[in-house]
């Protein structure tokens, strides 16, 4: 009898969620939109081998956000590839999380869990803790500003031995 015992409890504490990740305040969506440079990552699939990626909202006039992400694929010489997700702003008192469509009728989980005051640098994650992004308005950043916002990832649950940086060369 103690053999089941012992499964039931592993199942069941294997079965605990995850906190949900914590947003920031407040995004000021007009001066969140254009271009992020997207300094590191947990990658999805179609970015693994991601060179000079580049995140870029638009705010429509429907209150989406029209986001173009492009890259190169496998090196700096390498394919061009773009995607088109539409972001919804699932909460707009802070506009912190949205739900990103790649394919409809499925919104991904996308939280800005860390966003400088003059907007500058932010951190995109996800309450499964399975993606992250490090983005920049500038393709580099300082090595202590680096190792400061990988630190954040970290504080929000992520192992961050997957982290890839992403290869920028404009």
């Amino acid at each position: 009898m103690k053999f089941p015992v012992l499964v039931l409890a592993m199942l069941t504490s294997a079965c605990t969620s995850i906190e949900p990740l914590e947003t920031v305040e407040h995004v000021d969506l007009d001066r969140f939109m254009g271009e992020w440079y997207v300094i590191a990552s947990i990658p999805t699939f179609i970015e693994t081998d991601a060179y000079n990626a580049i995140e870029t909202y638009r705010l429509d006039d429907d209150g989406t956000v029209d986001t173009v992400f492009t890259f190169l694929q496998g090196s700096f010489d390498g394919k061009s590839k773009r995607y088109n997700p539409r972001g919804f702003i699932r909460n707009s008192q802070t506009n912190a999380e949205w739900g990103m469509q790649f394919i409809w009728p499925f919104k991904s989980d996308y939280r800005i869990i860390h966003l400088d005051p003059d907007y500058r640098t932010t951190v995109i994650g996800r309450n499964k803790r399975d993606y992250v992004w490090i983005m920049a308005r500038q393709p580099s950043l300082q090595p202590a500003e680096y190792d400061r916002l990988v630190s954040r990832v970290t504080e929000a649950g992520y192992d961050v031995s997957t982290l890839r940086k992403v290869p920028q060369q404009w």
